[in-house]
């Protein structure tokens, strides 16, 4: 499962590490990290700096993947990147250059073949340029989570990012689908949020992709449990409004695909 968006600060990140974190009451869970500001370690407490081995060893140096794999809370491993990512576009593309045969969005599918068994559930958090590292994303999940804010600029965001699946699905993932769109940083109050909410709706029914009832409210309480705890608020040990939303979120994914295999990897 991946969390894109082609614009940023729409807590693509927070998403992932939530559902990771609800996940992981009843499953062995694995994050991801493509994306070179390494936010996930951040969340979970860790200095992206601090590691040695990162996803830019395995794609790039052919490290095996379990060798850069952390634990970072109970049933929940994490791959993580981090400035090293940066230059991932120009050396995966030398690196592609002397090979023989491999095609450039496959570098992650192939990376994790021989872990991917070992998880219930793979989370991708992705950075939101159209490179490589968001193509080798999109060419290993099988379903895909677009968070978008409720406002004007976002939609043109979503719009690409469904034209974006749609391509990759063609030529290169036909098992690629849209789980559905979240609307995020959500001001309840604001007209312009209300009024986007149902531009939103509507887009999405225009183009038949689902669109979650739950949206994930403006907040400082995942930045708090992130900054005092360590941990996503999922996780946290003071309960709060906002860990509840990602848990009526969770609920809504999967009451709607309930007893479809695709929804574990």
């Amino acid at each position: 499962m991946g969390i894109f968006s082609n614009s940023g600060g729409v807590l693509k990140t927070t998403l992932t590490t939530n559902l990771a974190g609800i996940l992981s009451r009843a499953n062995k869970v694995l994050i991801i990290d493509t994306s070179a500001q390494g936010d996930c370690m951040l969340t979970f407490g860790k200095n992206p700096d601090s590691v040695k081995l990162t996803l830019w060893d395995v794609l790039i140096d052919g490290c095996p993947a379990e060798k850069a794999i952390v634990n970072v809370s109970k049933n929940i491993d994490l791959l993580p990147s981090n400035d090293e990512m940066s230059f991932f576009e120009f050396d995966g593309i030398l690196k592609l250059s002397k090979s023989n045969g491999v095609l450039p969005f496959l570098m992650l599918k192939e990376a994790m073949s021989s872990i991917k068994e070992k998880y219930d559930y793979i989370l991708v958090d992705t950075p939101i340029n159209n490179g490589l590292a968001k193509g080798s994303a999109y060419c290993f999940v099988d379903q895909v989570i677009l968070p978008v804010q409720p406002e004007v600029s976002s939609m043109r965001g979503l719009e690409k990012s469904i034209k974006e699946i749609n391509r990759y699905r063609w030529h290169h993932n036909p098992r690629l689908s849209i789980l559905g769109v979240v609307a995020t940083l959500v001001d309840h109050k604001s007209l312009l949020h209300k009024q986007g909410l149902q531009n939103i709706s509507q887009f999405c029914e225009h183009k038949g992709v689902h669109f979650f009832n739950q949206s994930i409210r403006q907040s400082i309480l995942f930045a708090s449990s992130v900054a005092y705890e360590g941990v996503p608020s999922s996780l946290s040990a003071n309960s709060s409004i906002e860990s509840i939303q990602y848990f009526e979120l969770f609920m809504e994914i999967e009451e709607k695909y309930k007893g479809r295999a695709e929804l574990c990897y």
